[in-house]
């Protein structure tokens, strides 16, 4: 279970503000929230302490860097075993390919976002992880022809945030 953190209203203003450039220099944040500097870094290194900022990270546009074909991925499991589902997600985890995956709800047990150079990739990595010996009954898969919305943490609405 999650323990929830209690953040006011200066932590909501800090939190906004990194979400969309965490590389701000202190004193430009603490003009824009009303708060000291010091105020700002020690607020900062609380929230990081209590695990609220996860990490601090350069999102890089993978599109930029190397041609990359991007799957959306349906997976429905043979069994709902806890050991079977367990070992079916330390493989995902373990995937370099995998760029997300979510337990969801429905006929489908699995939703898997892979990213790789070509389609001879992907084959290698439905062989290697969706198969019957994984636990994996089917699966179906959607290629990314553009992307509409890129991801954007900052785009979660945060409660109590404005």
């Amino acid at each position: 279970m999650t323990n929830f953190i209690d953040l006011d209203a200066f932590d909501h203003r800090l939190l906004a503000r990194v979400r969309r450039n965490n590389l701000e220099p202190a004193r430009v944040t603490a003009e824009a929230v009303g708060l000291s500097e010091s105020a700002v870094l020690r607020r900062l290194r609380r929230l990081r302490a209590e695990g609220v900022i996860k990490a601090d990270v350069a999102i890089v546009d993978p599109a930029r860097v190397e041609p990359r074909i991007v799957l959306h991925v349906l997976v429905e499991m043979t069994t709902q075993e806890r050991p079977a589902m367990e070992a079916f997600k330390r493989a995902l985890a373990a995937s370099p390919e995998v760029q997300g995956a979510w337990d969801v709800t429905g006929e489908t047990d699995y939703l898997v976002t892979v990213a790789v150079r070509s389609m001879a990739e992907y084959e290698a990595f439905c062989l290697r992880e969706l198969t019957v010996e994984a636990n994996v009954r089917s699966f179906k898969s959607m290629i990314v022809i553009r992307e509409v919305v890129g991801f954007d943490p900052a785009r979660a609405h945060l409660a109590g945030g404005s």
